[in-house]
């Protein structure tokens, strides 16, 4: 699958692509508008945050210079990565997916407390507080690695949902909440900028462009090439299971028509 920014470029023209311009203008209008609705100061912190994480994931993404391969699946599944002074080193999953984004959109937000059901390397996901249309606080444990070589992790996270046009963002990162502490088993680790953007194949309409940065600090001395090949091999293994959670989707929607 081509870069986004790179086949953007191309349909939009010279300068930035158009979904980037229309999510920062529409960040910015956001941002002049808190003001005015009813939210107490910790929320207001929330809502601001999961824009920073999707204006940061925006930026990373939409430069295409330093990339570099990790693994490149048969069916053209890819995990590159890149190192940046300011974070470290971040993944990038880039699939063809047989869905429409509107689809995967409910998947992925609308049942977001679901994914524990088909992704075995998440126990949990759970919503502790939603703010608006856009924002959601939550608590996601993750499982161990096969022979235990990473121990059970969880993030509290604020993410930020946004639908522009055809175009479709889930970014969050990590935050504090009151009412989650650490867990007892789990080592609390952080994440972010992370972002998934999902828009419709310009080949065919209804299959899906899947981009996700993942950006992870698993805390712990854990060797860097353990890391690297752990979260390269959980995008993998994320695109398989969402392909086969959303076939299983299809065929019970054809199966009760």
């Amino acid at each position: 699958m081509v870069a986004i920014n790179h086949e953007l470029s191309r349909l939009s023209g010279p300068g930035p692509s158009s979904w980037v311009s229309q999510v920062r203008r529409r960040s910015s209008l956001l941002s002049s508008r808190i003001e005015e609705k009813p939210y107490n100061d910790m929320e207001m912190s929330y809502i601001k945050q999961g824009e920073e994480a999707l204006q940061k994931s925006i930026s990373i993404l939409s430069d295409q210079d330093g990339w570099q391969t990790e693994i490149v699946a048969a069916n053209g599944d890819k995990v590159m990565s890149k190192v940046l002074p300011d974070i470290g080193k971040v993944f990038k999953l880039e699939v063809l997916l047989d869905q429409r984004p509107d689809n995967l959109y409910g998947e992925l937000v609308d049942n977001m407390e679901q994914m524990g059901e088909w992704n075995p390397n998440v126990k949990q996901v759970k919503i502790l507080q939603k703010i608006g249309q856009d924002t959601m606080v939550t608590h996601e444990m993750a499982a161990e690695t096969p022979g235990n070589v990473v121990g059970p992790r969880d993030f509290v996270s604020v993410r930020c949902a946004k639908r522009r046009g055809s175009t479709c963002f889930l970014a969050g990162m990590s935050t504090q909440y009151p009412g989650m502490p650490e867990q007892k088993g789990f080592v609390r680790a952080e994440n972010g900028p992370t972002c998934i953007v999902m828009r419709p194949s310009t080949e065919d309409p209804d299959k899906t462009k899947f981009t996700w940065l993942l950006s992870l600090d698993l805390k712990g001395w854990i060797p860097k090439t353990i890391i690297n090949r752990v979260l390269s091999q959980t995008q993998m293994d994320f695109a398989l299971h969402l392909r086969h959670r959303m076939a299983g989707n299809s065929m019970a929607e054809l199966q009760a028509c």
